[in-house]
């Protein structure tokens, strides 16, 4: 089903440069050097059960399933920006089985959450707050009259509403970093998921849950900064950038 959506934003977003490091990804914003939002998200990660994953389906077996769950969801997120960008994918080919994949995930997240979406500011926008931290958000827009912070994600199988809670930490980073740079008052966050068997799940973050999101998130801000990570990479241990900073929905499944 086709859903036209009005592509328009009231404020001009900037475009900030960004290093990956054996310690995470760095955006350059302004002359500050400020750690992504997932990066602080992994260093402040609590528990091993990350590791012991690995560990069970071994390091081969681990790295095919991040690979192949990075991939699609990239393949995804391509579809869903083209089509909010120019408002048709319906001639775009897939070339191989993820990709046939990932367009049917695709199309059922523009067919079951797209409905909702009136408005849409930008997609991957980069956003920081000042002396803090930074990184993109999927998309800004209104959702359900609403300015919001929205992002799509994919997943091997469906989600328990508390598995997505760092999910929510992201939402509200990216809130916060809005409202500080640009006046607004965004106090919502929507996460538009689809599985791998085109199941749609959609989380809404907002009220009293959004603030303790926030707090949350503010306090593992400064719990990574009190490790003291230098802003600067050391001259001494120069590092291969990582091909792609490890997002959330890549990790494996919760069971």
């Amino acid at each position: 089903m086709k859903h036209e959506i009005l592509y328009e934003s009231p404020y001009e977003y900037g475009v900030f440069s960004s290093e990956d490091r054996k310690d995470g990804r760095f955006y350059d914003c302004n002359g500050q050097k400020l750690p992504s939002v997932t990066t602080i998200l992994s260093g402040t990660k609590e528990g091993d059960s990350l590791k012991k994953w690995r560990e069970k389906v071994g390091e081969e077996e681990a790295e095919r399933i991040r690979i192949e769950a990075a991939t699609r969801g990239t393949y995804m997120h391509n579809i869903l920006e083209r089509q909010i960008k120019e408002g048709d994918i319906w001639d775009y080919k897939p070339e191989n089985a993820e990709q046939k994949r990932a367009y049917k995930m695709a199309c059922t997240i523009m067919d079951e959450g797209f409905p909702s979406i009136s408005q849409i500011y930008g997609c991957e926008i980069s956003l920081y707050y000042p002396d803090k931290y930074a990184g993109k958000s999927d998309v800004i827009g209104v959702h359900n009259d609403e300015l919001s912070i929205m992002d799509f994600k994919q997943t091997n199988k469906p989600k328990r509403r508390q598995w997505v809670w760092e999910y929510f930490q992201q939402l509200a980073a990216y809130a916060l970093a809005h409202n500080e740079l640009y006046g607004t008052d965004i106090e919502k966050g929507v996460i538009l998921m689809c599985s791998v068997d085109c199941l749609y799940q959609e989380f809404i973050l907002e009220g009293d849950e959004f603030k303790r999101a926030a707090d949350t998130w503010l306090e593992r801000v400064e719990k990574f900064t009190a490790l003291e990570i230098p802003a600067e990479p050391s001259h001494e241990h120069q590092e291969t950038p990582l091909p792609q900073e490890e997002k959330l929905e890549d990790l494996p499944p919760q069971v």
